[in-house]
């Protein structure tokens, strides 16, 4: 038999997601052999992509901040630097039937729906709320408390209150402050010399530089398997040694659970106490359906226009080739749709000429013109957990990384707060849970190293 000191730990990843991603890569990093396992059948998660015209996109809009510093380090160290594509966006507001541009501060100065005091109180609002460095502060506010406070009623009802209510449906008045605070504060920081919104883009998209991390984990001696679920854990005297997959289980020294926390609390609940699983159970979810359509020509000039008309089913339309060029697809333009939403609700089961057929009336509200031989092809995406609610004193709800089972750690866009769900933080948590994991493994083969041989404990087959 082989002495256990000689063998190197082995560590399983649920989910290739970026924070499964980041955390094999911070891993195979020390030397250490993962397995990551995705259920679908690429690696990315929500950034995963489908092909338009031979060319990734994702399913599900995506860019980074220019002070997202923590995607900018990873493509750095991956050696891709030369393709982040930096590149001004127009940013615009569609109320009253009419499009306003929301792209500079002279644009703000321009909103006629605002009596000129609160365009004045709008343009300082993102000053305002950047300036607040203790986010424990308002931890006990709704966010439409803190609007309002910050910007007054009028402000609140024209802009916040629209994209609140068209973001979070049944759930908008519950919104913590903390949440809105942290979008403020991102966009805010996103801007250029003339205080126009600069963005970032990954050349050949997201599943790109998803496809690089999986490529440096194999490179590292790592696995990254699509297409396997993890249907359960293996837990013997309280330590997870395992996890079982639909090909059979797999032996872990560690095991990183990256899910979304229902799914997570039905992979844990045979081996954990009924209350901890109560607590993962507190944290709600919505879901989001998104439709792609691939369009012979363009809506408008502007990247996001937010959609602050309750009658419009979408938070907003993202016209993507207004960000990354058209020429990219052949000269199609894409238009995102997107609407979160209770999963009960008809539009997240609508297939995808149900879904067109939809759409049609309320794009031509807005654009005239806009005529369904207009579309080239159309795409519906949908993702269950796709937005955890973020309540009051959301800091209480979140689990801990260290959970009941040892040697089982979780790391899920629910545990980022106080900031949103983002590639930027999955990047950050993930390569914070390696290192963590990495630090543990590393004591532990110490502790046995240092144990009588007899005593220490012998790796599970598989």
């Amino acid at each position: 038999m082989l002495d256990d000191s000689k063998r190197s730990p082995h560590v399983v990843i649920i989910g290739g997601g970026f924070a499964g991603l980041s955390a094999a890569w911070e891993l195979s990093r020390k030397g250490i052999k993962t397995t990551v396992l995705e259920t679908d059948a690429e690696v990315g998660g929500l950034a995963g992509s489908f092909l338009v015209n031979g060319e990734p996109l994702e399913k599900f809009y995506h860019h980074w901040f220019t002070n997202d510093a923590h995607v900018g380090d990873l493509v750095k160290e991956l050696g891709t630097e030369d393709r982040i594509l930096y590149r001004p966006t127009r940013t615009g507001m569609y109320f009253a039937n009419h499009f306003f541009k929301l792209s500079s501060p002279l644009d703000v100065l321009r909103f006629t729906p605002l009596s000129f005091p609160s365009r004045i109180r709008l343009g300082l609002l993102a000053l305002r709320a950047r300036a607040v460095k203790n986010w424990k502060e308002l931890e006990g506010l709704t966010a439409e408390e803190w609007l309002v406070k910050l910007g007054g009623a009028e402000v609140y009802r024209v802009v916040w209150e629209p994209l609140l209510q068209g973001k979070f449906g049944p759930f908008a008045k519950r919104v913590s402050a903390v949440w809105f605070w942290n979008k403020l504060k991102l966009r805010g920081g996103s801007r250029g010399k003339g205080g126009e919104e600069v963005l970032a883009y990954y050349r050949g998209g997201f599943a790109a530089l998803a496809e690089q991390v999986a490529a440096g984990v194999r490179a590292g001696g790592g696995e990254v398997r699509t297409g396997v679920a993890a249907t359960g854990l293996v837990v013997e005297g309280g330590r997870v040694s395992g996890v079982e997959t639909s090909g059979g289980v797999i032996a872990a020294d560690a095991v990183i659970a990256t899910p979304a926390l229902p799914l997570y609390a039905d992979l844990v609940e045979p081996h954990v106490t009924a209350e901890y699983v109560a607590q993962l159970r507190k944290v709600e979810y919505l879901a989001n359906v998104c439709g792609v359509l691939e369009l012979d020509r363009s809506l408008s000039e502007t990247y996001w226009l937010n959609v602050n008309d309750p009658a419009f089913p979408f938070v907003g339309v993202i016209e993507h080739t207004n960000f990354e060029p058209a020429e990219t697809y052949g000269g199609r333009h894409i238009v995102y749709l997107s609407k979160y939403l209770p999963e009960s609700e008809k539009l997240y089961g609508m297939e995808r000429d149900e879904f067109v057929d939809f759409c049609i009336p309320h794009l031509q509200r807005m654009f005239p013109e806009f005529d369904r031989s207009w579309i080239l092809d159309a795409h519906v995406w949908r993702a269950r957990y796709s937005q955890p609610i973020v309540v009051r004193h959301y800091s209480k709800l979140i689990p801990a990384v260290e959970t009941p089972v040892d040697g089982l750690y979780l790391c899920t866009m629910a545990q980022v707060y106080p900031e949103d769900r983002g590639t930027n933080y999955a990047i950050r948590e993930g390569r914070k849970v390696g290192q963590q994991v990495a630090a543990a493994l590393q004591e532990d083969g110490a502790r046995q190293y240092a144990e009588p041989r007899g005593s220490r404990i012998k790796p599970s087959a598989g």
